[in-house]
């Protein structure tokens, strides 16, 4: 079954120190591009949380959000950096010397002047088995909405393919139509001009031969349906096949191009006016596959 890009997983995760919650939000790229948002003590983990998701994710653009808990005593501690303190006092004190101005500095007031007070954030050993057991659910919860709405997109195309075949079908019986239809126009054109005149038949037999070779689109139809049965089996695989299927597509449309040029025939032309409408609902709808 077929995956979307596009999704939503989250997960969370705990035990008696820490509790961490993972979202991940995905949507179409070309290439896998991932972006972390995470506190600044996660991101030693990094390379470990990209090597888990490459092995989910192939395409998209992927934002992962951490946010976590800690439960224990010691999770954060205030320090004092006294020289600074000291720094501060002095030079207060210099500018109520100078401007003859009463000292009114309280401990709370210089407190709160920057870099006075530092917070020093504990350790989080521990912390990578809660993290990769919420990441390994948000990624098992992104990849369950994709294949939901890769299944809306797989019967999309299943519907949309039949229709093509039967398109492909219908300007394959026009051929031989469009080369006999041409006969009698030439017979028509040639008796009214001559009347009763002979004419060589047999050179009329040749410019319809070398007419019937312009025409002819056999190989073109060949392709396209074994494009079409090719399209089939990569719906049915587990593989992401975003990439080729966007190939096929253009193959496709590159077979219905042709058809339609060589056609030279009304009823051909709209059926590659139809035929091209499809392929680009599928090339629409490709745009999201992984």
């Amino acid at each position: 079954m077929i995956r979307s890009m596009t999704g939503f997983g989250a997960a969370d995760a705990e035990d008696e120190n820490f509790r961490v919650t993972v979202e991940i939000r995905a949507v179409n790229q070309r290439f896998l591009d991932l972006t972390f948002r995470m506190p600044r003590g996660f991101f030693h983990y990094e390379e470990e949380m990209t090597r888990r998701i490459k092995e989910k994710l192939t395409r998209g653009k992927v934002e992962i959000s951490i946010n976590f808990q800690d439960f224990r005593e010691n999770a954060a501690a205030l320090r004092v950096d006294m020289p600074l303190v000291k720094a501060y006092y002095n030079a207060l004190n210099e500018i109520s010397n100078a401007l003859n101005l009463p000292k009114t500095e309280s401990a709370t007031q210089i407190a709160a002047y920057p870099g006075v007070l530092i917070a020093d954030e504990a350790s989080l050993d521990g912390v990578e088995n809660i993290l990769y057991k919420a990441l390994s659910d948000a990624l098992e919860s992104l990849d369950s909405m994709r294949l939901r709405e890769g299944g809306r997109i797989e019967k999309d195309f299943l519907i949309r393919v039949d229709e093509l075949q039967k398109m492909v079908n219908s300007a394959q019986e026009l051929e031989k139509i469009v080369v006999d239809a041409h006969r009698e126009r030439l017979k028509s054109t040639v008796k009214e001009m001559l009347g009763d005149i002979p004419y060589d038949e047999g050179r009329l037999l040749q410019e319809v031969a070398i007419y019937a070779d312009k025409v002819n689109y056999t190989e073109e139809i060949v392709r396209l349906k074994s494009h079409i049965h090719q399209f089939k089996n990569l719906l049915e695989t587990n593989e992401p096949c975003g990439r080729k299927l966007d190939f096929l597509i253009q193959e496709m449309n590159r077979e219905a191009n042709t058809i339609g040029s060589k056609g030279n025939n009304k009823e051909v032309s709209r059926l590659v006016v139809d035929m091209k409408a499809e392929i680009e609902k599928f090339r629409e709808q490709a745009q999201n596959i992984e």
